[in-house]
């Protein structure tokens, strides 16, 4: 792969397609990468050629396969030019945000290396005299994994990098927002050692996604899907893994909501607010989306909170001089502008905001959010967060559940004990007493409720996700049998 273009791998070797698909820089307009667009026969071919690398990869011991993972971790870092270029004209990045995307995901590739000797298995007392039962985990086979492009390095690797560590071989469907993003992340694992079908990449246009998804969710090498998009999408992978009895790990869509009670810090609470709600122009699962905050200081946030925001203007990102940069595309201007209309048209009031130049869509603060508005149930994923108020803490609770979704969450107050009580209380995969909605970190189990989906990323919570657990006995007496 080279410049702006991005060809298939397959067994470890670089495929061109029978066609191609383009996709555009959001900012300037211009091709910023050329795809190949896989046919079905390829993503087929793709399976084929991970099924064929799992007998050997499978049994490699724990110590060479950490070793390979830390050389991967060492080849994304090397690339670091070639993912800031391809994230910036993919999807409109910043600088910042590419750097911040690299170093989270070499981390996770690190983890994954750490966790090779913690996959273990337990000895299980048995009824039975002279019977030793064991429980043990085992790799299950070829993982395909999908990863969406507004943290495209990130959620790439995560996509792969725990399946590998348990001995899964892989297959990554790359997003067709960002296929030389994906594509620097196989080719960096290629480097490590992982060719000959241990890793591959499969790009699609988006017209084909359909038919080239269901056929790898079909094949029968295939024994784990982890999918990581909206919700929507993330229920028909969940019914053609269903119709296959395969296991899939969904992380979907979020509506975080952020909780200000009456004892918290308030300067705390506005800081983590407003990362939480515009960092990545808040095109983040764990976004905060609500705001919701008790009456009793809701005023004093909301000043504070409104002048804080005012301070983070939005920028061309080629520049790197503004805290706001672009979003991914016009569709997200149009919705999210969509979501303020309502809300204002039906008595909310907009504290911060301004008319979007292009895909340069300034940060929006819509005050007296109601549960009512499309804005209070609608994932944005963009620059806009809304306030709802709450009468008191049993409120704020019950309008924090008043979701579909459960992914991420915070709560604020100076009562730590309190905090955690709130944090029970609130129906999401992920709670944060004092510290904003987003945050992430390889080691910890990431995963979502409700329509935020299921299963858990991460740590020793991924060794679950990624291994059959298999029960074996060895008889060590003669058996006494009734017949």
């Amino acid at each position: 792969m080279s410049g702006t273009e991005s060809s298939l791998s397959i067994g470890g070797a670089s495929r061109a397609a029978a066609k191609t698909f383009e996709r555009i820089n959001p900012v300037t307009g211009s091709v910023a990468t050329r795809a190949a667009a896989a046919t079905v026969e390829d993503a087929i071919a793709a399976v084929d050629a991970a099924a064929a690398a799992f007998p050997a990869w499978s049994v490699l011991g724990p110590t060479p396969r950490r070793m390979m993972l830390l050389k991967a971790a060492d080849a994304l870092d090397a690339k670091v030019a070639d993912f800031v270029s391809a994230m910036m004209e993919e999807i409109g990045a910043t600088e910042g945000w590419a750097r911040f995307n690299l170093m989270l995901a070499s981390a996770m590739v690190r983890e994954a290396a750490a966790i090779t000797t913690q996959i273990s298995g337990e000895v299980i007392p048995s009824d039975k005299p002279g019977c030793i039962a064991m429980a043990l985990r085992e790799p299950a086979g070829v993982v395909l994994g999908m990863a969406p492009w507004n943290a495209p390095i990130i959620l790439g690797t995560r996509a792969i990098a725990v399946p590998l560590a348990c001995g899964n071989t892989v297959v990554l469907k790359a997003s067709e927002q960002c296929p030389r993003t994906h594509a620097l992340i196989i080719e960096a694992f290629v480097e490590a050692g992982f060719g000959d079908g241990i890793v591959n990449l499969i790009t699609n246009a988006p017209a084909d996604a359909g038919d080239v998804v269901g056929a790898m969710i079909d094949h029968p090498a295939v024994r784990r899907v982890n999918f990581t998009g909206s919700t929507a999408v993330g229920k028909i992978i969940a019914r053609r893994c269903a119709e296959n009895l395969k296991p899939a790990l969904l992380e979907l869509g979020g509506k975080a909501p952020l909780i200000v009670l009456d004892d918290a810090d308030i300067d705390e609470a506005v800081k983590a607010a407003a990362f939480g709600a515009f960092m990545n122009q808040g095109q983040i699962c764990m976004s905060t989306e609500r705001i919701i905050v008790v009456d009793a200081v809701a005023d004093a946030f909301v000043a504070a909170f409104a002048a804080k925001v005012g301070t983070m203007p939005v920028g061309d990102p080629r520049d790197g001089k503004t805290p706001l940069g672009a979003v991914v595309d016009l569709k997200t201007v149009v919705h999210v502008q969509g979501l303020i209309d309502d809300a204002v048209a039906a008595g909310a009031v907009q504290t911060n905001g301004g008319a979007a130049d292009g895909v340069l869509m300034p940060a929006h603060v819509i005050d007296k959010v109601t549960p009512e508005m499309k804005l209070f149930r609608e994932e944005s994923f963009g620059p806009v967060v809304g306030i709802v108020r709450a009468r008191d803490e049993a409120h704020a609770i019950e309008l924090a559940n008043d979701t579909e979704y459960g992914l991420s969450a915070a709560v604020f107050t100076r009562d730590t004990a309190r905090g955690l009580r709130v944090a029970r209380q609130i129906k999401s995969g992920i709670c944060h007493v004092n510290g904003p909605t987003v945050h992430d970190e390889a080691q910890m189990p990431f995963g979502g409720t409700k329509g935020s989906g299921y299963g858990k990323f991460g740590g020793k919570a991924g060794i679950d996700s990624f291994t059959e657990l298999r029960w074996i006995t060895i008889e060590t007496q003669p058996g006494h049998f009734p017949i």
